[in-house]
C-alpha cells in the first residue's frame, strides 16, 4: 500500500432527498433490526432499477404470488414454498441521468406466505416511496442543485486520516446550511471516492470511513440521521486518467478523483 492513498477521498455522493417525515404505509418500520444479506450475493449483480410505482403498491397482506407480479422474483436466491422471507436489491437515480444509489428491501411472511412485515437497509430508502411534495403555492423554495457537489478530500482530512481538519469541518458546516435551507430535501446520499493508489482494500475502506465522518458532521449540524445515506466506493467512477511517471506529478494530477460529493433533489417525478 502506497503512502499517498491516505489523500483518496470521499464523497458525499449522493442522491438526493429528504427532510420529509411522513413514511409511505409500505414501509413496516423505519428501524434496521433484522439481518440483511451481503448485497454481493444478489443474483442480480448490481442491483436492479426498480419500478417506484409498482413498489408504492406492495401493501401488508400480499401473497407471494402477488409480490412476485409486482417486484418480480427475489434477488438473493431465495425459494418460494416454505421461504419466511425475500430479499431485493433496487437502484434508485440520484438526479435525472446521473449517479445512482443501491436499497435493500426485505419482507417478511408468515407461515403461509403472506407478507407481514418489511424493511430497508439504509432505513432512509422508505424515502423513496413517499408521495410528490405538494406544489409551492407562494414563493419558490430553496433547492440543491441538480449537479452533485464536490469537494477535494484533500481539503478536508488530514494525511491517513479519517478525521475531519478544521478547515475540513468549515467546509462541512457549509454544505449543512445549504441543505437545511432546500425544502425539497428527501435523502442525501454521501459517497466517498479514492484515486486508483493503493490497494483495493485499503481505498474501500478509507473510503467508507470518511464517508461516515462527513455524515457524522452534517447529522451534528442539524440533518436527520434517518435522511442520510453514506457509501464509500473506493477508487470506481474517477473523474481523470493520469499516466505520468513521477509519483508526486501523478498524485497531483489525480487529485479531483479523491473526492467529496453531496447532491439532492426532490422525489424523482411520478412516470
Amino acid at each position: 500500500m502506497k503512502a499517498h492513498t491516505a489523500r483518496d477521498t470521499v464523497v458525499l455522493r449522493s442522491l438526493g432527498l429528504a427532510l420529509c417525515a411522513l413514511l409511505f404505509s409500505a414501509c413496516a418500520t423505519a428501524a434496521e433490526p433484522v439481518a440483511f444479506p451481503e448485497p454481493t450475493k444478489s443474483t442480480l449483480k448490481g442491483g436492479l432499477f426498480v419500478n417506484v410505482d409498482n413498489l408504492r403498491q406492495y401493501a401488508r397482506g400480499m401473497s407471494k404470488q402477488q409480490l412476485q407480479a409486482l417486484l418480480g422474483a427475489p434477488h438473493f436466491n431465495e425459494g418460494f414454498w416454505g421461504v419466511r422471507q425475500w430479499n431485493y436489491l433496487f437502484n434508485f437515480r440520484s438526479h435525472a441521468n446521473g449517479d445512482y444509489f443501491s436499497c435493500q428491501f426485505q419482507v417478511h411472511f408468515d407461515r403461509n406466505g403472506i407478507a407481514q412485515d418489511s424493511y430497508w437497509k439504509p432505513a432512509s430508502c422508505a424515502a423513496m416511496l413517499q408521495a410528490n411534495p405538494a406544489p409551492a403555492a407562494a414563493a419558490v423554495p430553496a433547492t440543491l442543485p441538480t449537479e452533485p457537489l464536490q469537494l477535494q478530500a484533500d481539503a478536508l482530512f488530514a494525511f491517513d486520516s479519517d478525521s475531519l481538519t478544521a478547515q475540513g469541518r468549515r467546509s462541512v458546516d457549509a454544505l449543512v446550511q445549504r441543505v437545511r435551507a432546500a425544502s425539497d430535501v428527501q435523502l442525501i446520499a454521501v459517497a466517498g471516492y479514492t484515486d486508483r493508489l493503493g490497494a483495493d482494500g485499503y481505498n474501500q475502506a478509507l473510503s467508507q470511513r470518511r464517508a461516515d465522518a462527513v455524515r457524522a458532521a452534517l447529522i451534528a449540524g442539524g440533518v436527520p440521521a434517518s435522511a442520510i445515506v453514506a457509501e464509500g466506493r473506493g477508487e470506481t467512477a474517477p473523474v481523470v486518467s493520469c499516466s505520468q511517471a513521477d509519483e508526486d506529478a501523478l498524485i497531483a494530477c489525480l487529485a479531483p478523483n479523491r473526492r467529496v460529493e453531496i447532491s439532492g433533489l426532490a422525489q424523482l417525478a411520478r412516470r
